[in-house]
């Protein structure tokens, strides 16, 4: 029994899925910071663009 103890102990065979769960979490940490500081200016470029668009008119002829 105190053999188990002692390897059960000694393993560090979830470390590895420790360190990809922290990595992965800081990554989408990350991409939700960088999204929150270019929100407002993506919905700025977009309403731009489409009153741009709007203003346009289409022809028709060739």
């Amino acid at each position: 029994m105190l053999n188990t103890i002692k390897n059960f102990a000694a393993n560090e065979s979830g470390a590895v899925t420790v360190d990809w769960v922290v990595l992965t979490a800081a990554v989408v940490g990350l991409g939700l910071a960088v999204l929150s500081l270019i929100k407002g200016k993506t919905e700025t470029l977009t309403n731009k663009i489409g009153s741009a668009m709007d203003s346009m008119t289409v022809s028709t002829n060739f």
